[in-house]
């Protein structure tokens, strides 16, 4: 288990609000290392309601875990990001099959309320989703491990995704590990930066602006509650559950000012949110791993180093 750094770090109202109104993943310029080729492979997923999205798969036969891998807010159409910013894939030569959903900007990977009114066409509806993902996969005998359960994490908006969604699916899911993610949604402020990082992240991809009420209604809505990680810590009791996050203090992959100015706020906010989570872990009997970084960004790099160290650790492992 990696060793816990104690750094108390309260949630200040300011910090999260300017970290969630820039929303951004930031590239960090390190050069992608895709996997061997010859183990990737690529199918689409249809139904829901939503036009068919590709999956990548990077697999072998015989390895011991699969893991499904969600990307962060602003994710793309055409590739993960874990695809083009990092060599995770090459997990799969060594024991551990990756599987990269493409898709699902600002969704959370959530059903949502209703369809955006923006210029997209059609209401998400990614747990759905990730449940025929889940199906597909099973199909193909991927459903690695010692009770043919699924791994699942993300970064950013994935990470508090992966944990909701293990919470909820306890019966496909025996691994969740979120990565500077948001895991106290109902924290002072949170749920009017969430509104406000959905707008930004839609304007940015020119689909017109995201409104967070039509993903889970209104502030007041019970979904909100439902949809916090840390009001589902006692649902995640028995499962393996990672998280991690850094302070934001520039490390050895931050290589230009844009990393730092953007990155740097966003990755403090989600550490407190990271460690606040924790705080609720512990009468809930969950227990958890954790990986804190005394230097990092909210950056691609950091994360393909945080998913290495669970690997060398032997967090993919079953018991």
């Amino acid at each position: 288990m990696h060793k816990l750094v104690s750094r108390a770090l309260p949630i200040r109202r300011g910090v999260v609000g300017v970290a969630l109104i820039v929303g951004a993943v930031v590239a960090t310029g390190l050069p992608a290392a895709p996997a061997d080729a010859a183990v990737r492979d690529r199918f689409y997923t249809s139904g829901c309601g939503m036009p068919a999205s590709p999956v990548d798969v990077y697999a072998r036969p015989g390895n011991y875990k699969t893991v499904i891998a969600l990307d962060g807010l602003r994710a793309t159409s055409d590739m993960s990001g874990w695809r083009h910013e990092t060599n995770i894939g090459s997990l799969a030569s060594r024991g551990v099959n990756v599987v990269e959903p493409v898709g699902g900007l600002a969704s959370f990977y959530t059903d949502w309320e209703r369809k955006p009114g923006n210029k997209q066409r059609y209401r998400y509806q990614w747990t759905c989703r990730l449940n025929r993902i889940i199906n597909e996969l099973d199909s193909r005998g991927l459903a690695a491990g010692r009770w043919g359960k699924y791994a699942i994490m993300g970064i950013s908006m994935g990470g508090n995704s992966a944990l909701t969604y293990a919470a909820n699916h306890r019966r496909r899911i025996s691994h969740a590990f979120s990565m500077s993610g948001f895991l106290n949604l109902s924290a002072p402020t949170m749920r009017e930066n969430i509104k406000l990082a959905l707008i930004d992240a839609g304007v940015a991809a020119g689909r017109g602006p995201y409104d967070a009420d039509d993903m889970w209604g209104p502030p007041w809505d019970p979904r909100w509650v439902q949809n916090d990680p840390f009001n589902l810590a006692s649902k995640m009791r028995g499962m393996k559950v990672r998280i991690g996050a850094a302070t934001g203090a520039p490390g050895r992959h931050d290589v230009n000012a844009d990393t730092i100015a953007k990155g740097g706020p966003l990755e403090t906010a989600s550490d407190a949110q990271t460690m606040a989570f924790e705080t609720q872990a512990a009468p809930n009997g969950l227990r958890l791993s954790t990986d804190y970084q005394l230097q990092g960004t909210h950056s691609w790099g950091y994360w393909q180093d945080s998913v290495w160290r669970a690997y060398r650790e032997g967090w993919f492992r079953d018991r």
